[in-house]
């Protein structure tokens, strides 16, 4: 089983050295992923925990990038309606390039109104949205050569294509994962609630032509209780499940990084 941690790139904890503290800490620790969250436009009834303050994921992941050699660098997740398509796929291919391939790319289409409608983007097309992100992020990193709104163009630099998982429930979420992904990333859900979806998501690929996808599940261990987390993660394990982003709280840089220790541990 893989195991990673959510770097908080929000609230106090967003700072220089702690985000990059913790990933070197993570990644000493031969931890397999570091993640990072998104949001743009958090409204002040809806602020607690992060105070509003998100560093961009994006630029978090370049930082991050410079100041590591060998973890993974995730988003769980990008959302994608927020973002104009061609941008998006030029900032993910610099990422990718800069870090030596190390990028998972989590994709979402959002939830919260208050942020649609701050960035002028309609909220009831966000799926559609998406899939228009997907599809020329798939062509750009298929071909040298791409067309875009009747326009031909070089897309470059053009490294291998980041893993991408597709966050979610849902049968939109499942079929959307074997169209365009390689993983599907839920939100909390037990390892017994696993199998039927599970068993969707391999038929869906089977019946597409593919493999089935790999499944990376973002929850809070409870780290404080070796044991009980030890069999958390068997459980998941036995699911199908093929990594875990553990996304607790924390209220210091040292609980960061006692937390990284206790992910190190559940390893051996």
């Amino acid at each position: 089983m893989k195991l990673g941690l959510i770097v908080r790139n929000m609230g106090d904890l967003a700072t220089t050295n702690v985000i990059r503290n913790v990933a070197v800490a993570a990644e000493n620790a031969d931890l397999d992923g570091v993640w990072v969250t998104d949001h743009v436009a958090i409204p002040p009834d809806d602020a607690e925990g992060s105070n509003g303050r998100y560093l961009d994921p994006l630029a978090t992941l370049s930082f991050l990038a410079a100041a590591t050699q060998r973890i993974r660098l995730g988003t769980s997740v990008l959302i994608l309606p927020y973002r104009r398509a061609l941008p998006t796929a030029k900032w993910v291919a610099t990422i990718q390039e800069l870090s030596g391939g190390r990028l998972n790319l989590g994709i979402g289409v959002g939830w919260m109104p208050a942020e649609f409608k701050a960035l002028g983007v309609e909220r009831r097309q966000r799926g559609h949205d998406t899939d228009r992100v997907l599809d020329l992020l798939n062509r750009c990193f298929a071909q040298e050569v791409v067309e875009e709104n009747g326009q031909r163009f070089l897309f470059r630099p053009r490294p291998t294509r980041p893993p991408i998982y597709i966050g979610g429930a849902g049968a939109h979420a499942l079929e959307r994962t074997v169209r365009y992904g390689d993983g599907w990333l839920p939100g909390r859900i037990e390892p017994d609630a696993l199998a039927a979806p599970m068993e969707t998501l391999a038929e869906l690929a089977a019946n597409a032509g593919r493999s089935t996808p790999r499944v990376v599940v973002m929850l809070a261990l409870p780290l404080g209780n070796g044991a009980e987390a030890t069999d958390l993660i068997a459980q998941y394990e036995a699911a199908g499940v093929s990594e875990l982003i553990h996304s607790g709280r924390f209220t210091s840089e040292a609980e960061c990084l006692d937390g990284v220790a206790a992910l190190q541990a559940l390893r051996h």
